[in-house]
């Protein structure tokens, strides 16, 4: 007896095939094309180009970015969340909107506004200049735009949870006699756990990633405050496929990584 085929099941298979083919190739197609070119002169000149001085500067400047960003805005993110979910005062919606602002504002602007605040012309760039404090082209400047770049996605990932939770617990506990570090280290934050983890995943890949606003704050200076994207664009425009790919297969891993863990979270979470 032939098998009656379900409606619809072969446009769901045409739509699976479609959806894994623009997947080959748009995703995954480049990611590989990045490791085929990075290695395309060998494992010693792959080598070469990752330690070479720069790259290694970049490596570690885009490291030192992300270690010094991340903290600050999982402390942000939990401070904006906590207030927002827990509390009710004048102007909450106008926090939650300037919290999402750097969803909609292009990071080379925010770049450009950094350096009109914070350059020698800028707004404090005679007082900074008397104090001898450089913001722009040092690695201050890097950290602050990054900052505003990443700044959403620890609370965005944080805040809709604290408010499906309600208060009740923190209530509870504060009846019980708990004090504020208490109930955050015992009820808020193994309730909030995995969504902290995932917002600071993405915020970490962003961060890494970064590149409009950097380049605006950094002055790209080889060797000095060029970031790892940065590094890459210098090393296609000196006509170093190789090692621009070389840089670049850095970048992809981090991705790579991060998108597994978010993935791994993902799947702690719907838990």
């Amino acid at each position: 007896m032939t098998p009656v085929t379900p409606p619809g099941a072969g446009a769901r298979r045409l739509l699976i095939g479609l959806a894994v083919a623009l997947t080959l190739v748009f995703i995954a197609a480049p990611l590989v094309y990045i490791f085929v070119r990075a290695f395309a002169g060998g494992w010693q000149v792959y080598a070469a180009n990752i330690m070479h001085p720069a790259t290694l500067h970049a490596i570690w400047l885009t490291t030192i970015t992300a270690l010094i960003v991340v903290p600050l805005n999982v402390g942000f993110g939990i401070a904006a969340a906590w207030a927002v979910a827990k509390h009710r005062f004048p102007g909450r919606g106008i926090l939650v909107t300037i919290i999402e602002i750097p969803f909609s504002i292009s990071p080379i602007i925010a770049g450009i506004c950094y350096l009109l605040l914070y350059g020698r012309q800028g707004l404090l760039g005679p007082w900074l200049q008397a104090n001898d404090l450089q913001v722009m082209f040092a690695l201050p400047g890097i950290v602050l735009v990054t900052m505003f770049v990443t700044a959403p996605f620890v609370a965005r990932e944080v805040l809709p949870l604290m408010q499906a939770q309600g208060s009740e617990q923190e209530q509870a506990a504060v009846t019980l006699g708990a004090n504020g570090w208490q109930i955050f280290r015992r009820v808020t934050l193994p309730n909030i756990r995995w969504a902290l983890l995932y917002g600071a995943v993405l915020c970490t890949a962003r961060a890494v990633g970064e590149f409009g606003g950097v380049s605006v704050v950094s002055g790209n200076i080889r060797g000095q405050t060029n970031t790892l994207p940065l590094h890459v664009e210098l090393l296609f425009n000196d006509l170093n496929a190789v090692g621009a790919f070389a840089a670049a297969s850095t970048l992809t891993l981090i991705a790579v990584v991060a998108l597994l863990l978010k993935a791994a979270l993902e799947g702690r979470r719907a838990a």
